[in-house]
């Protein structure tokens, strides 16, 4: 067996450990000891995990199929800075949440299809797409896009993964619907809740969140979404008193005024640093089920520096 190798994951290792993968491994057939292992054999396994609405974005994004797996990475998202790390490392297969090519449906997407004037940001787009791409193809590497399936993932997705980041268990859940769950807590003031939840993101490098509403609205349970789907309006049916979302989800004139308008405390955390924890989540669940290759994650958290003048 060849070493499970972590990168830059000091600070988020108690998370694993504290996690089992019992409930999405006790029913799979795991392929360990697969020493001819694909590109696309990796794909399949990781759609296999739990069925997502078609068309999904969960598939081989570029790169051939059936490329022999050397080593396999895993990261949150795939900057280009990260691609030519993972090629430094030997990795070959790059497992990724979010876009490659700077839309949902990367190189699929309707906004690049059919445009015969385009902009000059559009032709600037365009033309990085393009020469990534080319750089991603010379250099054999394969990205893979696990989005759907690990929004949905039962115990140790992208939910869950963050719920327990921020100090709650599965057994804290008393209400859930698919992307949401709300945990219950002692009765706290919400600017204590907010200064917690500051507190234990941290080692995401998260410098703050940002707090709408009443500071002395008492908080006895908690609500987390899932990425982008984490809307306040959309789950205000399981009733939280206290609302997390993330930057790319809220606008200032809406979920913001509504809670300033009401007192219903909303915490505001940025996109990465909600998802970096569910995604070393599936980096173990892969060294877990490919034991034989080693398995490397790039460490990212929030996507923005916080400058101070």
């Amino acid at each position: 067996m060849k070493r499970r190798k972590f990168v830059s994951t000091a600070g988020l290792g108690t998370l694993g450990a504290s996690m089992t993968f019992s409930n999405v491994l006790a029913n799979e057939s795991i392929p360990t000891g697969m020493k001819n292992l694909t590109a696309e054999d990796v794909n399949k396994y990781l759609r296999s995990l739990i069925e997502v609405k078609e068309p999904s974005v969960d598939k081989i994004i570029i790169g051939d199929p059936v490329t022999p797996v050397n080593k396999i990475g895993t990261a949150w998202m795939p900057y280009w800075k990260t691609c030519r790390q993972a090629v430094r490392d030997g990795v070959n297969i790059l497992i990724v949440h979010e876009p490659t090519f700077y839309a949902h449906r990367d190189l699929e997407a309707e906004e690049w299809k059919h445009i015969e004037n385009p902009s000059t940001g559009q032709q600037e787009y365009l033309a990085l797409r393009d020469e990534k791409a080319r750089w991603i193809l010379q250099n054999g590497l394969v990205i893979i896009r696990c989005h759907d399936v690990w929004d949905k993932i039962p115990d140790i997705g992208i939910p869950y993964a963050f719920g327990k980041a921020l100090g709650f268990s599965n057994e804290d859940i008393i209400r859930r619907e698919t992307y949401y769950n709300v945990y219950k807590t002692q009765p706290v003031p919400a600017i204590e809740m907010a200064a917690s939840i500051a507190s234990r993101l941290s080692i995401a490098g998260q410098p703050g969140v940002a707090f709408y509403g009443d500071e002395d609205y008492m908080v006895r349970s908690v609500g987390v979404g899932t990425g982008c789907i984490s809307n306040p309006m959309n789950f205000m049916q399981l009733e939280p008193d206290l609302y997390i979302s993330i930057d790319d989800s809220i606008s200032t004139w809406i979920q913001t005024t509504y809670a300033e308008d009401t007192g219903k405390p909303l915490v505001v955390v940025n996109h990465g640093t909600s998802e970096e924890f569910g995604i070393q989540m599936l980096s173990k669940h892969l060294a877990e089920a490919f034991r034989d290759y080693e398995v490397i994650h790039y460490k990212q958290g929030c996507t923005y520096r916080w400058i101070s003048g």
